[in-house]
């Protein structure tokens, strides 16, 4: 299963589930229908005072970012089983509540991943554990240390509105993720191995997570980027951001030259140029928008110039694209991260003014409409009553 597909996931299971009654061994065996229906009545909000296991270890069918996101959601009864306990009980109920089709998306992706892990030879070990002190520049290490909304924004550079920019990695750390991901494409190469790309807009490009990244991408998301995103943009974090979707995207001679209008599937994007020596390929932003209005009228704009090494924070529903790079060669680090809790509330939403620019314009026309229509009603009553007074008057004399 692709990461785009988890939370989707999450809140179907959720809704079918409620309401009814480690290194984890090659083979996993299901969970009868009695234990399930005994012990599994899903909480309809998450335990937020529980903190859930790490499943990266494990060989699972799902990605393990869904695993933490639902563990949270489980009885009180199973949240003191071992962790092995637990990833066979919500893979059980993973595989049971998906379609057929999906059922069949997913052992395939499990397979393309095994595939990968199996055979794969890395090039630089040292990136697949998260190493905060060789991988970020030190201003932004002490801002995030410091876990505080001054420290936050004194590293950030509020661009335009719902777009920041500040400087991230160090450049050993950049060089050695393209180097890696050059790797990787060689690996797709020789090994004749069909390679599922990032997006669907995407000819290029490599899902690091396929790759054994998710690890240390899902620890920078929940370490870094949540506690950030969740000060920077409260009104989509819900909770915290708990999965993610992580790849990176080349630009350049024989590759993409760039990258149409879109907007992303996630509640915050982080995106970091990572290099090397190129001309162009300037980000374009022009505003953020629900689903309703991603096609309204375009009145925001904010173009961005890329420098190797620092990231662009931005909401994920703002929209956006690439310029053509007219030379050279750029590599981007892409991280989709997604809150669940959001997902789910939004589920339950129908205007979205904290947000989305054309909700708010659709807030602000009903808002003026009402106050028109009131002064109307006013004026009239004020005409009908001069028109008694004066009768009243009339008939006095």
């Amino acid at each position: 299963m692709t990461s785009s597909d988890m939370n989707s996931n999450l809140n179907r299971i959720r809704s079918m589930v409620l309401g009814s009654s480690s290194k984890q061994s090659e083979q996993q065996p299901l969970a009868s229908p009695e234990t399930l229906n005994a012990r599994l009545k899903l909480r309809r909000t998450p335990n937020e005072e529980h903190e859930p296991e790490h499943y990266d270890d494990l060989q699972l069918h799902f990605n393990p970012s869904l695993f933490r996101s639902l563990e949270r959601f489980l009885p009180e009864n199973l949240l003191g089983s071992t962790r092995i306990e637990k990833a066979r009980v919500m893979s059980d109920l993973l595989l049971r509540y998906s379609p057929e089709s999906e059922r069949m998306r997913v052992q395939k992706h499990r397979e393309y991943r095994q595939n990968i892990l199996s055979s794969y030879q890395r090039l630089h070990e040292d990136l697949y554990t998260l190493d905060p002190a060789s991988f970020f520049v030190p201003s932004f290490l002490d801002a995030v240390s410091n876990r505080s909304e001054e420290s936050f924004k004194s590293v950030m550079v509020r661009a335009a509105p719902g777009i920041y920019t500040f400087d991230m990695f160090k450049p050993q750390f950049c060089q050695m993720l393209i180097a890696e991901v050059e790797n990787m494409e060689k690996w797709f190469h020789y090994s004749k191995t069909s390679m599922m790309r990032p997006t669907t807009i995407n000819k290029f490009g490599v899902v690091l997570d396929d790759f054994g990244l998710d690890g240390m991408l899902q620890r920078l998301l929940e370490d870094f980027i949540s506690p950030i995103s969740q000060v920077l943009f409260p009104e989509v974090c819900g909770t915290g951001l708990d999965s993610h979707h992580g790849y990176a995207i080349e630009y350049g001679k024989y590759r993409d030259t760039d990258l149409g209008f879109h907007v992303d599937d996630s509640e915050v994007t982080l995106n970091v140029c990572l290099g090397n020596q190129f001309s162009g390929g300037e980000l374009y932003f022009r505003g953020v928008r629900c689903d309703n209005h991603v096609n309204s009228e375009i009145k925001e704009n904010y173009d961005y110039s890329q420098v190797p090494g620092k990231a662009v924070l931005h909401h994920g529903r703002h929209r956006h694209g690439a310029r053509a790079i007219t030379a050279g060669r750029l590599v981007n680090l892409i991280m989709w991260c997604r809150s669940s809790t959001f997902r789910e509330a939004k589920r339950y939403q129908k205007d979205f003014a904290s947000w989305c620019g054309g909700c708010k314009l659709d807030k602000h026309n009903r808002q003026q409409a009402a106050i028109k229509a009131t002064v109307e009603v006013l004026k009239r009553r004020g005409a009908e009553n001069g028109h008694v007074e004066l009768g009243s008057s009339s008939t006095a004399h």
